[in-house]
């Protein structure tokens, strides 16, 4: 099932499966990165925008970023960027980032459902073959 934002799939399985291609056996490992690093970017997120300090959420934001755009996450490197971009701006003008609440606020939940996404495609042991129908043996 893909899920959407509007009419964009939450992932590019182009974009995937090419990271997957040039990763090889190293892709299981470095979505395990992602999963870790996602987790601590989201929550340094949150505390920035508790806190009001738009200079914590850059790096944490772009982090997400390029890691999201690496595995075909498309909608949340782009939520990522705009938090990012929202952030910068208010460091330049001096201002809190009340402006990134809404996103920050979308940030968490589209994280998890991505990653669970990237997860259950990466795992082999996901079935993917239709179950046998009574009386008949499955197919292997």
């Amino acid at each position: 099932m893909d899920v959407t934002i509007g009419n964009d799939p939450l992932v590019n399985w182009q974009s995937y499966q090419q990271a997957r291609s040039e990763l090889g056996a190293n892709f299981v490992r470095i979505l395990g990165y992602f999963r870790e690093d996602g987790i601590k970017s989201v929550d340094r997120i949150e505390d920035a925008m508790r806190s009001h300090n738009a200079t914590a959420m850059v790096i944490p934001a772009h982090t997400l970023k390029g890691e999201a755009r690496q595995f075909g996450a498309d909608p949340l490197a782009d939520l990522a960027e705009t938090i990012e971009m929202i952030a910068r701006g208010c460091i330049e003008r001096r201002e809190t980032p009340t402006e990134a609440l809404e996103h920050v606020v979308k940030l968490r939940p589209l994280f998890e459902t991505t990653l669970d996404m990237l997860e259950r495609e990466a795992n082999p042991l996901v079935a993917r073959k239709p179950a046998a129908a009574f009386g008949r043996r499955p197919v292997l």
